[in-house]
């Protein structure tokens, strides 16, 4: 089990397994963000709060809710608002660092696919 959270501890996540690759996308959520995304199904992604759940974010085409924690900020994750799709995103810059480095780092361009800004 790999254990990752948000930086006041709030919000804590836990994987199955280690991200072997992440997305370091450059559309504008995720430049203003700054996270790499690491995929999974989730049902195979445990979330923790010690405290109030997270805050959410939708924009444009609300397919997406980013999750973020309501006392520090971190983004900790998306969930697709659409149930039928067995994919969400979480940030593994939360996860520990060594995790992270062993990874491939995917470069997406999110910039010419999404335009996020409302």
């Amino acid at each position: 089990m790999i254990e990752g959270s948000c930086h006041c501890g709030l919000i804590c996540l836990e994987i199955e397994t280690a991200p072997t690759t992440v997305t370091d996308c450059n559309c504008s959520i995720c430049r203003c963000y700054g996270t790499l995304w690491a995929y999974y199904s989730p049902g195979s992604v445990r979330i923790r709060s010690k405290g109030e759940e997270t805050h959410t974010y939708m924009c444009n085409d609300h397919m997406l809710a980013f999750h973020r924690c309501p006392n520090c900020g971190c983004v900790t994750h998306w969930a697709a608002t659409d149930p039928a799709l067995d994919r969400m995103g979480v940030n593994a810059r939360l996860l520990p660092a060594e995790i992270v480095e062993t990874a491939t780092i995917r470069r997406f361009d999110g910039a010419s696919t999404f335009s996020y800004r409302d």
